[in-house]
């Protein structure tokens, strides 16, 4: 796990160090673009026109008086979560500015002022007006900000203030026309009303006299309850009330009957009240009581005992004939209730017949009555109504619209604000400048680094040359670009698989990738370490390698291919004694048949005996079919790739085309590198450079002693040969 997290990490900084790389290498791109947008941004912002602004807020509600209606108690307002979007739409209508231009008269002035006329188009000036102002709510409160823009301060403010006037006047006026359109409904329906009453009325009166109705019966409980009715009524009650007495009567008449006649006189009295059998029977008992005292005092025959019997058995007869006269008494009356009870019976049943007949002939009066009754409590809901809303018309509605901030005359400009303009330049400019750089190298399909060429070519990389090199033989021994070479050498020497590898083509896929210096100083180096280098100037299109050494190019390789001239004719010296030169020659009309000639090939096995190495410079392998050639005929192949000049697809062609003809290609050479943008190559050249560097700054006059006049190292002069020259 922690092998997986380091590798992460290492993956993340190469990846960051490859965005400064680009950085670095695009720098000339990012500050062109960089400076372009800042300077333009700033020359914009300085030329524009200044202008002021002013603003003020409002607040807005919705539409309710300063007080509480007599309407608007009763229907609470619902939420609304497009209120303060249909506001904003409201204000920058036509509806609204059309006052403010009218107003301020600014058809007038921004006529004269911008166009140069005496007035403006309305749609030409509500458009200038609308670009000139801008709305903002103010977040979770129900504030609108109005600000406007104008090159004249005083002219801000008047025009914010009069939108916020005019928007305010607006919402009065509309709630007003609203609560009077109301009105006016009301008052027509009012009317009709009215008219639809008056015609039921007669209509009431007429039934009322076609159906003989009196006024008395129209009249009690609003004329819902006829006379026969009211019969009705009362007969019911006389029936239910003599029911109820008959049935008390008969159960007390039962009840008695059913009693001995010694419990019958006793309870006769409180069931049926009487006063005579209530005497009778207080008589008897004092009788009785009388006679019981005479029994005791004077015996059972004495006279006055006697006498007293005689009382007692008279009073017993009056009683029991009084008891028998009650009871006829009652049973009669039940018998007389019983048959006014039927006769009640049969007055109901009439009267309920009556009433029916009474009220299907009074039923359209009645009806029609009663819809003169509802339409009599809708006028008067209408004229309620009415009232209300009259009423709460005339409430103040200040708090509808208020304007919290009126707009005032800035003393300073706002527009263009330059630090932000500026800023916003500076921003703007880098960023462009940088995603440009990145886009740039998103579409440069060149080679950029080591990996781009193993991966793309598959071939390994030999050496990498950095920028600004020259001849090795110009600049010394000592050069700090000789060690890329030195580095290219042995990399070379490494990859052959056999040490009878001796000849080697330096070809590239297209023109000026640098393939003839590199040539050259290779064989150079391999010249300073002592041995034996034939440089072949083989390019028979553009040769070069004449001029670098400042030699004649009358005669060379086409020369002695063509049997003119023999070997040690053509081949020149150079300062260096184990280098050695062959020009191209004078330039043949078709380079095709000397290079594929047995001649060539003949001469490749000769230089191969009389020296260590053989270099041959070649043309572009693309369009041209000489390089492709003599990398068929030589040992080993050499390609040349400049550092960010060629597509990758072409360099992989040429790489192709050598393998198609047989060639065998050691490695590629990056070439033309710049190493003070690219930090990634500083691991092959830049370190020497340091360390030679170093070493010349601590001991020049050393350094100075270890060259001879001309400029040379001493021990070069005494380098052996291995071979014989010819």
């Amino acid at each position: 796990m922690d092998q997986l997290k380091t590798q992460s990490a290492q993956e993340a900084k190469l990846h960051f160090l490859d965005y400064w790389r680009i950085i670095r290498i695009r720098k000339t791109v990012i500050l062109a673009v960089f400076l372009l947008v800042v300077i333009t941004s700033t020359l914009v912002t300085f030329i524009l026109t200044e202008k002021y602004s002013s603003k003020a807020r409002i607040k807005i509600e919705r539409d309710a008086p300063d007080i509480a209606g007599l309407v608007s108690q009763q229907m609470p307002m619902a939420y609304d979560p497009y209120f303060i979007q249909t506001e904003f739409e409201v204000i920058q209508s036509e509806l609204i500015l059309d006052r403010v231009v009218e107003d301020l008269g600014l058809r007038q002035k921004w006529g004269k002022k911008f166009m140069g006329t005496d007035t403006l188009k309305s749609s030409e000036t509500m458009t200038l007006l609308r670009n000139s102002m801008d709305l903002r709510p103010t977040r979770n409160t129900s504030l609108i900000e109005i600000s406007v823009w104008s090159e004249s301060a005083q002219e801000a403010a008047d025009i914010a203030n009069k939108i916020a006037e005019s928007y305010k006047d607006h919402r009065q006026k509309q709630r007003r026309d609203a609560s009077m359109r109301g009105i006016d409904s009301l008052e027509k329906r009012f009317v009709e009303q009215a008219v639809k009453i008056k015609e039921k009325q007669t209509e009431v009166e007429r039934l009322r006299t076609d159906l003989n109705i009196p006024d008395m019966m129209a009249s009690e409980n609003g004329g819902t309850m006829l006379m026969t009715a009211e019969t009705l009524r009362k007969f019911e009650a006389l029936r239910i009330e003599s029911q109820a007495e008959f049935v008390r009567q008969d159960t007390l008449l039962t009840r008695l009957k059913k009693l001995p006649p010694d419990e019958l006189a006793q309870a006769i009295p409180t069931a049926a009240q009487d006063p005579l059998l209530s005497s009778l029977l207080e008589q008897l008992t004092l009788a009785e009581q009388r006679l019981v005292v005479a029994r005791k005092d004077y015996g059972p025959e004495h006279a006055e005992v006697l006498k007293l019997g005689d009382q007692v058995k008279d009073l017993q007869t009056k009683i029991t004939k009084r008891v028998q006269g009650i009871l006829i008494g009652l049973d009669a009356r039940v018998a007389s209730l019983k048959e006014g009870l039927e006769n009640l019976k049969r007055e109901v049943e009439s009267s309920k017949q009556l009433d029916i007949q009474e009220a299907n002939r009074s039923r359209p009066y009645f009806e029609a009555k009663r819809e003169l009754e509802e339409m009599q409590r809708f006028r008067q809901l209408l004229n309620a109504k009415l009232y209300a809303e009259r009423t709460d018309v005339e409430l103040p509605t200040g708090g509808v619209v208020e304007i919290v901030d009126k707009a005032k005359a800035s003393l300073r400009p706002s527009k263009p604000n330059k630090p932000l303009n500026i800023a916003l330049g500076v921003i703007i400019g880098l960023v462009v400048g940088v995603g440009l750089a990145f886009f740039i190298e998103y579409l440069d399909t060149s080679v950029k680094t080591i990996d781009d060429v193993e991966r793309a070519l598959g071939a390994p990389v030999l050496g990498v040359i950095p920028q600004n090199v020259g001849i090795l033989l110009d600049e010394g021994v000592e050069s700090p670009h000789a060690e890329a070479y030195r580095v290219l050498r042995t990399n070379l020497l490494f990859s052959r698989k056999d040490d009878k590898l001796n000849t080697c083509a330096v070809v590239s896929a297209g023109a000026g990738e640098g393939k003839s210096t590199t040539v050259f100083n290779l064989a150079a180096v391999f010249a300073q370490s002592g041995s034996r280098v034939l440089v072949v100037d083989s390019d028979l299109r553009r040769p070069t390698l004449h001029k670098m050494l400042k030699v004649s190019n009358s005669i060379g390789l086409t020369n002695l291919l063509l049997r003119q001239n023999k070997l040690e004719e053509v081949v020149q010296r150079t300062t260096v004694p184990t280098l050695d030169f062959m020009p191209s020659g004078k330039l043949p009309s078709s380079s095709l048949g000397i290079l594929s000639s047995l001649q060539m090939k003949e001469l490749i096995t000769e230089l191969k005996q009389h020296y260590d190495f053989v270099f041959f410079d070649s043309p572009p392998v693309m369009g041209v079919s000489d390089a492709s050639i003599l990398a068929s005929e030589v040992d080993m192949v050499v390609q040349v790739i400049q550092y960010r000049r060629y597509p990758q697809p072409m360099n992989i062609r040429a790489k192709q085309m050598i393998e198609k003809v047989g060639g065998n290609l050691m490695g590629i050479v990056l070439n033309n590198i710049n190493m003070s943008q690219d930090e990634s190559y500083y691991y092959y050249s830049g370190y020497y450079h340091d360390y030679y560097s170093r070493n010349d700054d601590q001991d020049p006059a050393a350094a100075g002693k270890e060259k001879d006049k001309d400029g040379k190292p001493p021990g070069d002069q005494a380098k052996l040969e291995i071979k014989k020259k010819y």
